[in-house]
């Protein structure tokens, strides 16, 4: 009975509050304005990745006129922008369009749990810390990410225990933690590391990568000349200009990439030229920048108007490649002999996956395996009735993929409601079972990515089932594409 009382119904549930729900949410009172919803969101504030993180410096590893939002664009003139500035963009955004009333925060999913019967799913929640709470609606929406918020990825650092000065994390920086004139190593060679080295160096005495191996770190102007162009030839136009310099980071990175996918060994070779003439002379670009796999095998990293390499000049910041034998009380000594004497270790050794937000899944209360299932056009499980989980490009900003998404479920529970169809689900033909083959459905070699394939779903090698390839194809399937094949719909009695 006080289940029955706590019950709260919607059309439309959406799991998560960051880039992936607010853009959902816009996308629903566009599109279909009949239905009801709301935002169920675990954490304290909006924002997701740009609430969560807190560490020096933190900005976006993609340009902002494609990872802004398509409905209110950027207007800053520059590309790359701080954490601070992002958050602040998304509340003012979700409040712009009444959003923000949607969302009910501390909301934490445990739970969800699907009624062939009833054709709805009933979320079991825990609301401000111990309240549980149900609701149930027609359709779910998981716009969670796919990184764990509680829990970053454990790396194997041998002796880091016995370290007596101090250890951090990004993921959860420590707020009161002075690093001024303190020598500081950064493990790791990802974004984060790529960020931490300049932001830290001001304040530091000295600031160390010590990398297993290297990554791309290429360097982006705020502004390039193309942008001042637009600018001054869009004088009298604002909404025109915004729209000319969103399609030029459209354009320009996407034929970039598939220049680099199409010739990989040019590609690389330009890579290395470009990073060469940035390098201080002190400073051998082999092994330090020279990465054993192709551009965009793994995330390339950004640096705005080459701070990176400018700390690396001025002799503030360095990078160390070797493998760590152990962590002494003092020190960090590598298998080549070399031996570092850090202040403080920063561990900026990547993200663990997590998919949904650790929320368990089911069918008729028997737990449903996401790493079992094929995904639908890269958004729908298989067999996984009225769901939808939002994930975004590796090549290309978040937002792209999560627009597209949005728009495609958009318009498929448009039609749901005009043929009366109350279940969709996505099946696989036993032709297709028998045949098809599985598919990475993240396009990473990187070791977070690989360590999570036993927690994510599969993509296919043939129909609907294929990953997700890029913005122009996935949102041209979003407006005009198949919608039937691979799915059942089921409409109502």
């Amino acid at each position: 009975m006080a289940a029955e009382k706590s019950l709260h119904e919607y059309d439309v549930i959406l799991v998560g509050a960051g880039i992936s729900g607010i853009n959902f949410a816009y996308r629903l009172q566009e599109r279909n304005p009949e239905l009801s919803f709301c935002i169920l969101e675990g954490r304290h504030e909006l924002g997701g990745t740009w609430s969560l993180f807190k560490y020096p410096g933190i900005r976006s590893d993609s340009d902002l006129y494609t990872f802004g939002f398509p409905w209110r664009p950027w207007e800053e003139q520059n590309s790359i922008a701080q954490g601070a500035r992002i958050i602040n963009y998304m509340k003012e955004s979700a409040a712009m369009y009444g959003i923000d009333k949607k969302i009910q925060y501390h909301h934490q999913v445990n739970n969800a749990n699907y009624s062939t019967s009833s054709k709805r799913w009933t979320l079991d929640v825990t609301a401000n810390g111990s309240e549980q709470r149900a609701f149930r609606c027609k359709f779910f929406l998981m716009c969670t990410g796919y990184y764990d918020y509680k829990e970053p990825l454990k790396a194997i650092i041998p002796g880091i225990e016995d370290f007596e000065g101090t250890v951090a994390h990004p993921q959860f920086w420590p707020e009161d933690m002075d690093y001024t004139d303190k020598n500081v190593v950064i493990v790791g060679s990802g974004a984060t590391a790529i960020t931490l080295l300049p932001n830290l160096a001001p304040k530091a005495s000295h600031v160390t990568i010590l990398q297993r191996s290297p990554s791309y770190v290429m360097s982006q102007p705020s502004e390039d000349k193309l942008e001042l162009l637009i600018r001054r030839m869009t004088w009298w136009s604002k909404p025109l200009e915004h729209r000319l310099i969103r399609w030029k980071w459209l354009l320009v990175p996407f034929l970039f990439t598939r220049f680099a996918y199409t010739f990989p060994k040019t590609c690389r070779k330009l890579f290395g030229k470009a990073i060469q003439a940035q390098l201080p002379p002190t400073l051998p670009r082999d092994p330090h920048f020279n990465p054993s796999y192709d551009p965009f095998e793994q995330r390339v990293c950004f640096c705005p108007d080459g701070d990176f390499y400018e700390c690396l000049r001025s002799g503030k910041g360095s990078v160390q490649t070797g493998v760590i034998e152990k962590v002494t009380p003092h020190g960090i000594k590598l298998t080549s002999g070399d031996e570092l004497h850090p202040d403080i270790i920063v561990t900026a050794t990547g993200l663990k996956v997590r998919f949904a937000g650790g929320m368990k899944l089911s069918i008729d209360d028997k737990p449903y395996n996401v790493a079992e299932k094929f995904i639908w056009k890269g958004v729908m499980l298989e067999d996984l009735p009225n769901a939808a989980f939002v994930i975004g490009y590796v090549d290309a900003s978040w937002t792209l993929g999560a627009d597209a998404t949005a728009q495609l479920m958009c318009r498929m529970m448009k039609q749901m409601r005009k043929e009366h169809v109350v279940e969709v689900v996505p099946r696989r033909s036993e032709a297709e079972k028998r045949t098809m083959t599985e598919e990475p459905l993240l396009r990473l070699t990187s070791t977070y990515v690989r360590k999570a394939k036993d927690m994510l779903p599969k993509a296919g090698s043939s129909g609907q089932w294929k990953a997700r390839s890029y913005y122009y194809k996935d949102i041209w399937m979003a407006w005009f594409g198949d919608i039937r094949s691979g799915l059942e719909w089921v409409r109502g009695v």
